[in-house]
């Protein structure tokens, strides 16, 4: 199955993000224990943003997926960015 890394853009309502923060890690957390998302967090540096990787049929799956996101629903991704993968090397790989 295809993989997909997704690069998120935040907004700068760190204080919407930190209430919805709950619901979108359980709502990834669910997502991971499914197996379609094989890793997240957000970046340590730079603008706020966060990287997630998806295991899925297309990039139209990825789209509906993030759709549900709380953090999206929210409005708080001000861009989002999805490319597929290669992953040549390492245990994604597999």
């Amino acid at each position: 199955m295809p993989t997909y890394a997704v690069r998120y853009t935040y907004d700068e309502r760190t204080d919407v993000r930190d209430r919805v923060r709950p619901e979108h890690r359980a709502y990834l957390a669910a997502l991971a224990e499914h197996g379609t998302l094989l890793g997240s967090g957000p970046f340590t540096d730079g603008s706020p943003g966060a990287l997630l990787v998806f295991r899925a049929a297309s990039p139209a799956v990825v789209d509906a997926i993030l759709a549900d996101d709380p953090f999206v629903r929210e409005g708080l991704v001000a861009h989002s960015d999805v490319r597929g993968w290669d992953v040549v090397l390492g245990p994604w790989s597999a």
